[in-house]
């Protein structure tokens, strides 16, 4: 029986060196920056073709979401996963609080911004559109925001390997929270958008970011990482195999 459960823990520790070896990576990920400012006077251009601040635009509980236009994987889903959770939530879109997606792709374009934010306001903010807001800027820009955002991407090709994720953001720009994924619940949004409005930052949780997904640079799409699943089913196989063997022991010494 010693024997065995040692066995399990060797298998678990490989496993999980294994993982932390696949996982985690300096250049790409999410790198929590909590109760820091973004730097306010950087320009973006908006999908009216106008340049502004995001000084001029923060001025109450924000959203911040970062995507690019011709992803093939994450970004959509992502902003339909804020769109469902707007219409979820009884907060009041352009009013309680804004959202603002901005491009990290410089090659994205005004017009791309405009196409992107006409297709996601008609489904999901029933009209209000200005409290939606879609940015697009250049490269160097681009770096400022999301390294003071701790937003980190890579390029493969014209294409990126990005985590995904949304930030809260309080009306003098303190980032306040993070909620990873691509779906959030009514609750947590609102109440990162309630906390974003009192300057109150609150620790992640729950860290649930692309786990079961991985880039193919050659297909150029994300697909179901088959080695993370496989070794989750193996461990949790593993662990009930020895509590079966353990609790057939115990019944067979009372006996």
């Amino acid at each position: 029986m010693k024997k065995l459960l040692l066995l399990a823990v060797s298998f678990i520790c490989i496993t999980f060196n294994t993982y932390s070896q696949v996982d985690q990576s300096p250049e790409v990920g999410i790198f929590e920056h909590l109760d820091q400012t973004l730097p306010m006077d950087l320009k973006f251009i908006n999908d009216n073709n106008q340049v502004v601040t995001l000084k001029q635009l923060i001025d109450k509980p924000t959203i911040l979401s970062f995507v690019y236009f011709d992803c093939p994987g994450l970004c959509s889903p992502l902003l339909e996963g804020v769109g469902d959770v707007i219409k979820k939530t009884d907060l009041e879109l352009g009013k309680d609080y804004q959202v603002i997606t901005i491009s990290f792709n410089f090659r994205d374009t005004p017009e791309k911004a405009k196409e992107k934010k006409e297709r996601f306001v008609e489904k999901y903010t029933k009209g209000k559109g200005d409290g939606w807001m879609f940015l697009t800027t250049d490269s160097v820009t681009i770096f400022k925001i999301t390294n003071a955002a701790g937003f980190k991407t890579k390029a493969v090709g014209m294409d990126f390997i990005h985590p995904s994720a949304i930030l809260a953001i309080s009306p003098n720009g303190k980032i306040t929270r993070y909620l990873y994924g691509i779906n959030y619940l009514p609750i947590d949004f609102k109440m990162a958008i309630i906390e974003a409005n009192k300057g109150q930052s609150r620790p992640t949780i729950q860290k649930v970011m692309d786990i079961c997904y991985s880039y193919d640079p050659e297909n150029k799409h994300f697909t179901l990482d088959i080695l993370k699943i496989s070794a989750t089913i193996i461990i949790f196989i593993l662990l009930l195999l020895v509590a079966i063997l353990y609790l057939k022991r115990k019944i067979n010494k009372n006996k």
